[in-house]
């Protein structure tokens, strides 16, 4: 296909996307402008369009932390945009963003950034624009494990036992470095069956970024999406993982907390205390975060702060990026990619995935959206 680069086409693509996000915010109950909707409940925008008219096929692929918030953003999107056949394959975070860098799906969720190698891809498979990394899904990684009855409401861990047990240093629940922190638990003389992902997976990646930067060396590996440990057990995706786990008595794993279920769930130590996991507490480590070094406008990535001390914090966080470009190669992409990650973004989507029985995850911030309504704007067609 041959693509132009002048200013009308330019002008009439950014507006077809302008239109697309607008008619979603409008949908959602308020105009581009942030007043209100005054059409008497019809979902229109100032210039008549409405829902309705998005149409054709959007698919996006990668972390399967998103899915239960996916099928409910599915869901939302799709009762505001009947005529997209959207659709997420929930194939880890690697595998989403090499089916987006080979423009085999038009967006990816990944629960890491992009490398500099991949960013460079990003150039050519956006058609000399540039790759946005949008942190829509926020929430805490569990750890999570299968013990009989312990007496306690959450097993409480540091780092530096966590990093132990999945470095197979710990074998034992009843080994005293466990029995120190959990005085009130009964802990079984049974063998410890650490459980990770076979996947390539950004959890993996937040999780050992964690283990590498709080447990004070007790952690000898590297940050990977790729887990480094030899042996154990492993689970594809994050269904696996809590497949593997609720199999037998005696395994530990982690996984995105909305995934943890019936399984019990370790209480970790920041500063003085032990706190759970919660939206708030993961709400808490991100407003606390810096930007990372090489964050742009439309690359609002999060150098989270794994040692925290602060209070209610809960510092294994993952955030999971929306990727997108900012050039598509046609105005339909453009425009339903655009009104996608608007709605997402929008008050109404992320309450959407925060309700408990949908994922449970933490809202943005409106700070975080408005940079982020700001970094939609800017997508556009060739």
């Amino acid at each position: 296909m041959k693509l132009v680069s002048t200013r009308r086409s330019r002008g009439a693509a950014l507006a077809a996307v302008a239109a697309g996000a607008a008619l979603l915010l409008a949908a959602c109950g308020g105009n581009a402008d942030g007043s209100e909707n005054g059409t008497d409940g019809e979902e229109t925008t100032d210039g008549g369009s409405n829902a309705a008219d998005l149409s054709g096929v959007l698919a996006g692929a990668g972390a399967s932390s998103q899915e239960a918030a996916m099928a409910g953003w599915q869901a939302g999107f799709g009762d505001l945009a009947p005529n997209v056949q959207f659709s997420y394959d929930a194939v880890g975070s690697s595998g989403g963003r090499e089916q987006f860098l080979s423009g085999g799906v038009q967006f990816a969720g990944s629960d890491a950034a992009l490398d500099p190698d991949e960013l460079a891809a990003a150039t050519e498979r956006c058609f000399g624009g540039e790759a946005l990394e949008l942190p829509l899904y926020i929430s805490p990684i569990a750890v999570v494990y299968n013990l009989p009855d312990l007496g306690v409401e959450n097993l409480q861990l540091d780092a530096a036992t966590i990093a132990q047990i999945f470095n197979g240093d710990i074998t034992s629940w009843d080994d005293p470095a466990i029995a120190e922190a959990n005085p009130d638990a009964t802990l079984p003389a049974l063998a410890i069956i650490p459980v990770n992902r076979s996947d390539g997976s950004g959890t993996t990646e937040n999780f050992t970024e964690y283990l590498a930067a709080a447990s004070e060396g007790a952690w000898p590996h590297e940050p990977s999406d790729a887990w480094p440990v030899e042996g154990g057990q492993s689970g594809n995706g994050t269904s696996g993982l809590i497949d593997t786990v609720n199999s037998a008595e005696g395994t530990i794993g982690y996984a995105d907390a909305s995934r943890a279920g019936d399984l019990g769930t370790v209480a970790l130590q920041v500063g003085e205390e032990y706190v759970p996991y919660s939206a708030e507490a993961a709400a808490a480590v991100v407003d606390a975060s810096p930007a990372t070094e090489d964050a742009t406008d439309l690359r609002l990535t999060v150098e989270l702060d794994r040692t925290t001390t602060a209070a209610g914090a809960y510092p294994l966080v993952l955030i999971s990026y929306s990727i997108a470009c900012s050039t598509y190669d046609n105005e339909e992409d453009a425009a339903n990619v655009a009104a996608l990650l608007s709605y997402i973004a929008s008050p109404e989507g992320q309450e959407r995935s925060a309700q408990p029985d949908v994922a449970g995850s933490a809202p943005i911030s409106d700070d975080l959206r408005t940079r982020v309504e700001a970094a939609i704007a800017e997508i556009g067609t060739a």
